[in-house]
């Protein structure tokens, strides 16, 4: 069941459907003078694979074992060590001219806090253009959501070690299943990929415009209501003419979420059912050499109450505010960050929508030796308080210094 605003969304996705194929028409008549004969690729040689592994190890001048970030990084703490964070594989292709796919399984998902290196699907959609520029697409199947700068940006590309708590905790390894539409003209879908391509930290081409509908339980998860979410968001790359590139947005989703994890003594809504919406604003200034990158969002969500043992509505809060320098010596590339970020509300996804106050410095670089390898050094003074009907009393502050190897291929 869809409701009306999901409605409202088939019917604007149908209307430039519509207008693109008129486009199509257009150009196809015109492009039917021009056609050559050329042998006919086979799909699968148009198929590219691509992919990117991560190791980390978190626990040098650690302060305080306790301390740590479930939906961050589980190798964060007590009797944990060397960890392999990521393991991916992509592969991604043009298997017609109109359709393109895209399908990204992890290698080193972790189960529990106990259980690692499992295979799941990331990724597995298909974008189908409505003209030849590509610059009207619909993708459908599990993707990431068009929610926050920091959330679409790859962690093959990203500085910090992990995604910000407060955008971050809107929606659990970003991604979802749902139907997108994305809009951009042809210069600027050329300037995303540039983005990325030059090591400038872009996030991808998720277009200038992106609207669409989604379960709204997160990937890999079943869907618990009738009840989609609704997600829009904007985001306008400015180039000016000494050469820098400044891009902000705008973005926001509503809909009803279910609890995944309740204790059984907490007091919650019959269905476990809580509206569920936010809206955030992002800026970021590229790295030419000197970037920020800086987010916040503001919304509602459930929350753990100690007070009277209650899941409640409740409003949330939070941001982060990243600079960054690109430092170029020959061939290599050294990227020193100073990271700050704050968050005040639940996580829907964890235990009793798990109730948090953040507040995270973070000192790092990134250095690339060559293209296909990176170190990161991140230094981290973390003052946490996280609660729920087990750990009803839990503030936790500390240091620590963290690395990761990460190879790409």
């Amino acid at each position: 069941m869809i409701n009306k605003y999901g409605v409202l969304v088939l019917l604007l996705i149908f209307s430039l459907m519509v207008q693109a194929q008129t486009i199509t028409i257009s150009e196809n008549v015109q492009a039917s003078e021009k056609k050559t004969i050329t042998p006919d690729k086979k799909w699968f040689e148009t198929i590219s694979l691509r992919g990117y592994m991560q190791v980390r190890y978190n626990r040098l001048l650690e302060t305080n074992p306790d301390l740590g970030c479930e939906q961050c990084d589980r190798s964060w703490g007590n009797n944990n060590g060397l960890f392999i964070r990521r393991g991916r594989l992509v592969f991604s292709g043009n298997v017609h001219d109109r359709i393109y796919i895209y399908i990204q399984p992890d290698f080193a998902s972790s189960a529990s806090t106990t259980s690692n290196n499992f295979l799941q699907i990331r990724d597995a959609y298909f974008d189908l253009a409505f003209d030849s520029n590509k610059e009207y697409r619909l993708r459908v199947g599990q993707s990431k959501i068009p929610y926050g700068f920091e959330n679409m940006q790859s962690s093959q590309n990203r500085l910090s070690l992990d995604r910000n708590d407060a955008i971050n905790s809107a929606i659990v390894n970003e991604r979802d299943l749902g139907l997108f539409f994305y809009w951009a003209p042809k210069e600027k879908r050329d300037l995303f990929a540039k983005l990325v391509k030059d090591g400038l930290k872009g996030s991808g081409d998720y277009g200038v415009f992106g609207f669409g509908i989604y379960n709204g339980q997160t990937a890999n998860r079943a869907e618990a209501n009738n009840n989609q979410h609704i997600v829009a968001r904007v985001s306008y790359p400015f180039e000016f003419k000494n050469g820098q590139i400044l891009e902000a947005g705008i973005q926001g989703y509503t809909g009803k979420y279910v609890l995944p994890s309740v204790t059984n003594t907490v007091i919650v809504n019959t269905d476990k059912e809580y509206l569920d919406e936010r809206v955030a604003a992002s800026v970021v200034l590229y790295p030419q050499p000197f970037g920020i990158q800086a987010e916040y969002n503001i919304g509602t969500g459930p929350e753990f109450n100690k007070l009277n043992n209650t899941i409640e509505q409740k409003p949330l809060h939070g941001g982060y505010i990243q600079a960054f320098y690109n430092l170029k010596v020959e061939a290599q590339v050294i990227l020193p960050f100073i990271k700050y970020q704050i968050y005040r509300g639940g996580k829907k996804h964890e235990l009793d929508a798990r109730s948090y106050e953040v507040n995270d410095l973070e000192i790092g670089f990134e250095y690339q030796p060559f293209k296909n390898f990176e170190v990161v050094a991140d230094y981290t003074i973390s003052k946490r308080r996280y609660e729920d009907a087990v750990k009803l009393n839990n503030l936790q502050e500390g240091n620590l210094l963290r690395l990761q190897l990460q190879v790409n291929f």
